[in-house]
């Protein structure tokens, strides 16, 4: 086998390596969603205040991010990639343990610190190196872990917390890990520490606490008995840290993020609309459990099964997708993926205890094909334009953004959740008060479209290959 056949080998293999890592990771940060009725039993407390344990994991990661790039690079990519696997497993076990709901919630937030290093630095490990012909390929394997998980989630924490319990979420992942740390003391390649690396560590504080600030103040907003004055100071300060962080960064040669990557113009749209893109998707995981099983009071393997339909879409759309980029580009396939998306989440606001389950399953089926078409774009095109000494800085800022908007997008649907208890006269677990959620998703869906549509016609061409000029759109 010639050199060049055996790196895109090893490439191959790191690639699927690191997409395993990642479903595992995104899989824990949703599979809690399903059990959270049983996890409220539990530790007596309401359903929608239980979501406090899947708030804290994300927001560790969201919070975590900002200094994994450079950990990686002071003490090595492997070294810094296997630490993070052996971290979430040992966490994992801490949460299996867990006495108490507060427990879990630390130990979710130290499991989110070890989903935090191995977010960007598994990407990093496999996109360095990747020639921009090769990428979207190598980014097709890193797209499937945020198709699947999500909707995987649902069905897993179902037939666990209803056959087993919900701890068997956490001890699933032991073995796993495992498997994963001794792959990745194979696979992962080994580079030279850079022992004079200084980190900016005014900007870290910063931008760590200003991502906490947002999205502890969001998910006391949603959960709906805090004082607004706290809400309202902690969003303020939330801004006021970040712009500080911002401040701090001209000041220092060691910035945190070269921030100039967002003057490539196709990595700040797909930055801001899929922000809202990935928020409003990230809901939906959550929302749908708690319809079905507080709304419908069906079970946890009913509800879990019915969402996994969304993954059904996602393997049907999956042979497509490339194509299909190739074909008619990013701009036209984000505008349809988002405002297609909106749809079905109004439709699925419209469904009842007696729609028939195949309806529902159709319903979610093109949701997931919607679904994979748009994630698939924003994976590619946010580092088409983007050079080889941007891309660490692109990649943190755009790893910080997924977790922070799997953060949000929780904090963001229990939020609408209990907006929809205070508009609407009925009680706590109405149906009602998850349809008007759905409802609120569906508008913010819509916010990523208007985005889309400022980007250039032809964006991300040296990523496609579609010649300028092939389809018009």
């Amino acid at each position: 086998m010639s050199n060049l056949s055996c790196q895109y080998t090893n490439r191959t293999a790191l690639a699927l390596l690191v997409a395993a890592t990642f479903f595992l990771e995104f899989l824990d940060g949703t599979a809690l969603a399903t059990a959270l009725p049983a996890i409220a039993r539990d530790f007596q407390v309401a359903a929608a205040d239980a979501n406090v344990a899947m708030t804290a994991y994300l927001l560790a990661v969201a919070m975590g991010i900002p200094a994994s790039s450079w950990l990686a690079g002071r003490f090595g990519f492997r070294r810094i990639f296997c630490l993070a696997i052996a971290v979430f497993t040992v966490a994992s076990l801490l949460c299996a343990l867990s006495p108490t709901l507060w427990a879990l919630t630390a130990f979710r937030a130290l499991q989110g610190l070890g989903g935090a290093m191995m977010v960007p630095v598994g990407s990093l490990l496999v996109l360095r190196d990747t020639p921009k012909n090769q990428l979207l390929r190598m980014t097709a394997f890193l797209v499937w872990p945020g198709l699947m998980a999500p909707v995987l989630a649902p069905l897993v924490g179902g037939l666990l917390t209803q056959y087993l319990s919900w701890h068997w979420i956490f001890l699933v992942n032991l073995p796993l890990g495992a498997a994963a740390f001794l792959a990745a003391l194979r696979l992962a390649p080994r580079t030279t520490p850079d022992r004079t690396a200084r980190l900016d560590w005014p900007g870290v504080v910063l931008t760590t606490l200003g991502v906490g600030a947002l999205v502890t103040g969001l998910e006391l907003l949603g959960s709906g008995h805090q004082a607004a004055a706290a809400v309202g100071l902690l969003l303020l300060s939330a801004a006021l840290l970040v712009a500080a962080a911002q401040w701090m960064r001209r000041r220092g040669p060691a910035a945190l993020f070269d921030l100039g990557v967002f003057r490539v113009h196709t990595f700040r749209a797909t930055q801001t609309g899929g922000l809202a893109y990935r928020v409003a998707v990230t809901s939906i995981p959550f929302l749908l459990p708690l319809l079905f099983q507080d709304g419908f009071g069906w079970d946890p393997v009913h509800a879990g099964a019915l969402v996994t339909a969304v993954f059904i879409g996602n393997i049907a759309i999956k042979p497509a997708t490339t194509p299909l980029i190739r074909r008619f580009g990013f701009k036209p396939l984000l505008v349809i993926a988002g405002t297609g998306s909106a749809l079905t989440f109004v439709a699925c606001a419209a469904l009842g205890p007696g729609t028939p389950d195949a309806v529902i399953v159709a319903l979610l089926a093109l949701s997931g094909a919607l679904r994979s078409l748009g994630f698939s774009a924003y994976m590619n095109v946010q580092y088409a334009d983007v050079s080889a000494g941007q891309l660490a800085s692109a990649n943190a800022v755009a790893n910080t953004l997924v977790q922070l908007a799997h953060a949000l997008g929780v904090a963001v649907g229990a939020l609408f959740i209990r907006a929809g208890a205070a508009l609407l006269p009925v009680a706590d677990g109405s149906p009602d008060q998850y349809r008007a959620a759905l409802l609120g998703v569906a508008a913010l869906m819509l916010l990523s479209v208007v985005d889309c549509l400022f980007l250039p016609r032809h964006a991300g061409t040296s990523v496609s290959g579609r010649r300028p000029g092939t389809v018009k759109a």
